[in-house]
């Protein structure tokens, strides 16, 4: 029985539970790159203040690694990332990782894959597996002038713990959810806070309690307690994934939670400023207990005239108003259509990811694409992540590759790769049913593609982990010819 040499790129949430699931399976030969110190992805990576997860503790986690302790029902991103952290090393992980090393290239000769990382070293796998994420790619603002700002500049998710903000005007840009979170923990703490809107957003209200220490403990002690909270959130994301798929009650409901939640706003002429002209959920909604209170202190100013330019004092806004500042924060997100990019990925006769690509990022079932045989995708195109925690995501698809790798160990195949046709047909299907979901009822988000079409699931996640658990349909894969001899 061969033992498949296998690339895992990246050590975020999808690198690490695919790293736990390959040892479970009990396979040995593989390496886990990562280009930065330790463990966490995008966990690791966003630091800025106020930085809440907006899915619930008890169910953003792993089913194999359910965690007691967890401090309040919205964990902070500290808390998660030593989670993510806690998990790998408790399984083992690190004596296959390798840190501060970044895939930069990988080309399939024949039936192997030749993996080039950023020291200069290139190694032969057979399997190359490509946890990369799609939030890693900060995305910079294209404005006039932003080199020429005297103060500090930084991305939010390249928070530079070294500047002071004592004493200081802060301004930010952007009011998705981590523009929201900034201004919501740095109002009140520092003189004066500036956020530059360019689309208001609906915003979800909850409370953000803290779990007792008898809490813990019961949940400590009965696990089947942490059992029934992860199932009771799944069953409330079933329900709630229905509104952004169908039209009808849910929908309706979550709409008129939100524009009631925006009522607290007393102000009119805030309140009409802070009011989207799209449907709600058609964008992520933003979770937020504090941000509609935050914004309306005397502290904060909501800018909704667009940015013109940068000089060295502050943002000049297109009304010609100079809005002095001594640090500028770009909330402006990623690029969330980058998955593996950078990295040089090279297929079949010389076809290149960008080719692939040419007109938008496509995948079968999230996972795998023609034309690169080997090769997967954890939370990969058309994965279900705007309506389904990514922990989940990542279980689901991990075990779809740990099954077609224990049918390359027992000798079935050497490559796999799904056809054409039957990509073609996978997409044309999800084509077909997005035009009913919320995501294309008139905004613009990061979630469409250059086709204006949402790349995203566009049914349950119910029926996303349903159809990616079951066993693979042989017609829709070519399998190349049986690995018998020895690697």
């Amino acid at each position: 029985m061969n033992e498949p040499r296998i690339a895992v790129v990246g050590a975020g949430i999808s690198g690490i539970c695919m790293g736990v699931a390959l040892r479970r399976a009990g396979f040995t030969d593989f390496t886990i790159f990562e280009k930065a110190a330790d463990y966490g992805g995008t966990w690791r990576d966003n630091t800025y203040p106020g930085l809440v997860c907006d899915v619930p503790s008890r169910y953003y986690q792993f089913t194999f690694a359910m965690n007691p302790e967890w401090s309040q029902l919205y964990s902070a991103g500290p808390e998660i990332r030593d989670y993510l952290a806690g998990v790998a090393r408790e399984h083992g992980l690190p004596a296959h990782t390798r840190f501060g090393v970044e895939v930069v290239g990988a080309r399939f000769e024949g039936s192997t894959w030749r993996v080039r990382t950023s020291d200069g070293a290139e190694r032969i796998f057979d399997f190359v597996l490509c946890a990369t994420g799609f939030l890693h790619r900060p995305k910079r603002p294209d404005i006039a002038g932003l080199d020429d700002f005297a103060g500090t500049v930084m991305h939010s998710s390249r928070w530079d713990h070294t500047v002071d903000l004592t004493g200081k005007r802060v301004g930010v840009i952007g009011s998705g959810s981590t523009g929201t979170q900034l201004v919501s923990e740095l109002g009140g703490k520092v003189p004066k806070v500036v956020m530059f809107q360019r689309t208001p957003q609906w915003i979800l209200p909850t409370v953000n309690k803290r779990y007792r220490d008898v809490t813990k403990r019961l949940y400590q002690r009965l696990p089947l307690l942490g059992t029934a909270a992860y199932q009771m959130n799944r069953g409330f994301f079933a329900a709630f994934s229905q509104g952004l798929v169908h039209p009808g009650r849910i929908r309706s409901f979550i709409q008129w939670v939100v524009a009631r939640n925006l009522r607290s706003v007393k102000d009119p002429e805030l309140r009409r400023k802070l009011t989207p002209d799209y449907q709600a959920m058609c964008k992520r909604l933003v979770v937020s207990d504090r941000f509609y209170s935050v914004v309306q202190r005397a502290d904060v100013e909501l800018v909704t005239s667009g940015i013109d330019h940068v000089k060295d004092g502050g943002v000049v806004t297109a009304d010609g108003e100079l809005h002095e500042l001594d640090i500028l924060v770009l909330a402006t997100g990623f690029d969330s259509h980058a998955y593996m990019r950078p990295m040089a990925i090279t297929g079949t006769e010389g076809r290149t990811l960008d080719q692939a690509w040419a007109n938008g990022p496509r995948a079968f079932e999230g996972v795998m694409m023609p034309d690169f045989p080997n090769l997967f995708m954890l939370v990969g195109p058309h994965s279900p992540f705007a309506n389904h925690p990514l922990t989940a995501v990542a279980e689901a698809q991990s075990s779809r590759i740990v099954g077609w790798l224990k049918r390359w160990r027992a000798g079935e195949f050497e490559t796999v790769a799904p056809t054409a046709a039957a990509t073609d047909r996978y997409n044309a299907m999800m084509r077909a049913a997005a035009p009913g979901t919320v995501w294309t009822t008139g905004c613009q988000s990061w979630y469409l593609g250059k086709d204006g079409l949402p790349e995203l699931w566009p049914w349950s996640p119910n029926q996303y982990e349903k159809r990616i658990r079951r066993q693979p349909d042989a017609v829709d894969y070519h399998l190349g010819r049986p690995a018998l001899s020895e690697k």
